[in-house]
């Protein structure tokens, strides 16, 4: 209430912070309170594009423009953009909607004067755009603006180039109309403290992820990604192996071209209470050892019939979704040799790769993750995974793959492991 307060006066209000935070429904609510009585007519709502400028800011879950103006506005067309008109206390607004994602996209708002201005996900737009819809208010009546972004790595532009120069003003006290509000999801009052605990249990919270995501800090992404792993409590001695009851098997295979192509064999103990990674094949066939896949998919048909006289009730195979011609031949050597038990299947990566990094991380948190002493490239994969901090300057979360250590081996316990999610975490 205090950052609406202060929005209805200030000429500039920034609200940063986690994600779920509220910050784009607390900034359309300040920003339609301005609307309502500006005496000027032309206004903008940005976004990386039209699209995202309309969904954050008109629709915004319901609490948007179009529901809070609802009866008294409606959209059309402004000089052959879209725009949203608004029947006002001060007589009609038009609200003229854009998308800021390439430094062309100012060229659509050139020739016009603003009033005010709300641009969603700022910091995602690009900087010449930025600078164009600040150029473009300078004339307004009474020039307020409001953005909204989740944090960045502090050396971002929107910081480097605007941010942190608003802040040294502020500071100073040459700045006093500037409005800055940092939000978390603990701000957000549509979940219950019950909700929010559960919710949050699922994350590492010493990790970079955490810190940006949840508690909106501006980090960069330099640190391990697999926090929780610690050798002391995750290596599997072969007495403790040995004693073992697997009320699953499951196998997950990455298939490589001149990268390593990794099997992996894990399985889940009584009541998927623990995953344990029993065995691993791992070759780097490639160039340089002259196998074909055809060579590979008869080496890996042969360890599966070792390990399927162990396990009897070893049946489920998980393939890279990419690599259809190892699926199907893989079925063809495993027929050969009489395993008719195998399901070989597709892997699912629709739910995306940061989903099961963070199944992965919780279980290590939670003591429920193993890996055989002698499986050294998945115990080195685990140590060394770090996020890749040249994608996660573009905001993106990124598991580094530059050949440094055996992210194949990751991969491929994924495949095996992520498709008994839902067991592994119930009650968890």
């Amino acid at each position: 209430m205090e950052y609406i307060r202060r929005a209805q006066t200030a000429w500039l209000s920034v609200a940063e912070g986690g994600k779920r935070a509220g910050k784009n429904i607390i900034n359309v609510l300040a920003w339609s309170m301005v609307l309502d009585t500006h005496p000027d007519r032309l206004h903008l709502a940005a976004g990386v594009s039209i699209g995202a400028a309309k969904m954050n800011i008109l629709d915004s879950n319901g609490f948007g423009l179009e529901h809070i103006f609802a009866g008294r506005c409606h959209k059309g067309k402004y000089n052959a953009r879209e725009a949203l008109y608004i029947s006002s206390l001060t007589g009609e607004k038009v609200v003229v909607i854009a998308g800021g994602r390439k430094s062309n996209d100012a060229a659509a708002i050139k020739g016009q004067s603003y009033g005010t201005a709300y641009i969603t996900e700022v910091n995602e737009c690009h900087q010449t755009f930025v600078q164009e819809v600040l150029d473009r208010t300078l004339s307004s009546s009474r020039r307020q603006l409001f953005m909204d972004l989740n944090p960045k790595p502090p050396r971002h532009w929107f910081y480097t180039e605007f941010l942190d120069f608003q802040d040294e003003l502020k500071k100073a006290g040459r700045n006093p109309d500037y409005n800055y509000g940092h939000f978390t999801i603990a701000d957000n009052r549509s979940l219950s403290t019950r909700s929010l605990k559960k919710e949050l249990g699922k994350y590492n919270k010493g990790s970079v992820w955490y810190k940006a995501d949840i508690e909106g800090l501006r980090t960069s992404a330099t640190g391990r990604i697999y926090t929780s792993f610690n050798p002391d409590q995750v290596i599997l001695k072969p007495r403790e192996l040995a004693g073992m009851q697997m009320e699953e098997i499951s196998v997950g295979i990455d298939v490589g071209g001149t990268d390593a192509t990794v099997a992996t064999l894990a399985g889940f103990t009584r009541g998927f209470q623990e995953v344990v990674l029993i065995d691993g094949l791992y070759d780097r066939q490639g160039i340089n050892a002259h196998m074909s896949e055809h060579d590979y998919t008869r080496r890996v048909a042969d360890w599966l019939g070792i390990w399927a006289r162990v396990y009897p009730n070893l049946s489920s195979l998980y393939v890279d979704s990419a690599n259809k011609l190892f699926r199907v031949g893989i079925r063809e050597e495993l027929l050969k040799r009489g395993l008719n038990q195998f399901q070989v299947r597709a892997f699912d990566k629709s739910d995306g790769i940061n989903q099961r990094i963070e199944l992965n991380e919780k279980l290590l948190r939670q003591g429920r993750f193993r890996i055989a002493a002698h499986m050294k490239e998945w115990l080195d994969a685990y140590a060394s995974a770090v996020w890749d901090a040249g994608a996660y300057e573009k905001g993106v979360w990124e598991r580094l793959d530059n050949g440094s250590y055996p992210v194949d081996c990751l991969d491929s316990t994924e495949y095996a492991v992520y498709p008994y999610a839902r067991y592994l975490l119930t009650g968890a």
